[in-house]
């Protein structure tokens, strides 16, 4: 029961150790945080924005920002949204016949 107990305590000690895959899970829930060293602002908020970008946050606003779309712009994002499924489905046709050709040594 000890050595129970002293596992679980070690694993305390070191968080970062044992829950790198929950890093983005605990940095959602506990906000994130940004030091001004020396009254630095501008690097502060630079920094700020590059965790905000790298964690995805930036995104998750941006996509439930609630505002008019004009049509124009509407039609745009369909086009590219369109030629992005054309593009992934032609590199994925040719990925299959490299690996069939591949299997049946051509």
């Amino acid at each position: 029961m000890n050595s129970i107990a002293s596992q679980v305590s070690s694993i305390f000690r070191r968080p970062n150790v044992f829950f790198n895959s929950l890093n983005s899970e605990l940095q959602q829930w506990r906000g994130i945080r940004v030091k001004v060293q020396y009254g630095n602002l501008d690097q502060a908020l630079t920094l700020l924005q590059r965790k905000m970008q790298s964690s995805g946050i930036e995104r998750i606003i941006k996509a439930h920002e609630f505002r008019h779309i004009k049509n124009s712009e509407k039609r745009v994002l369909a086009r590219k949204k369109q030629e992005y499924k054309f593009r992934s489905q032609d590199l994925a046709h040719k990925l299959k016949a490299i690996l069939v050709k591949k299997v049946r040594g051509l």
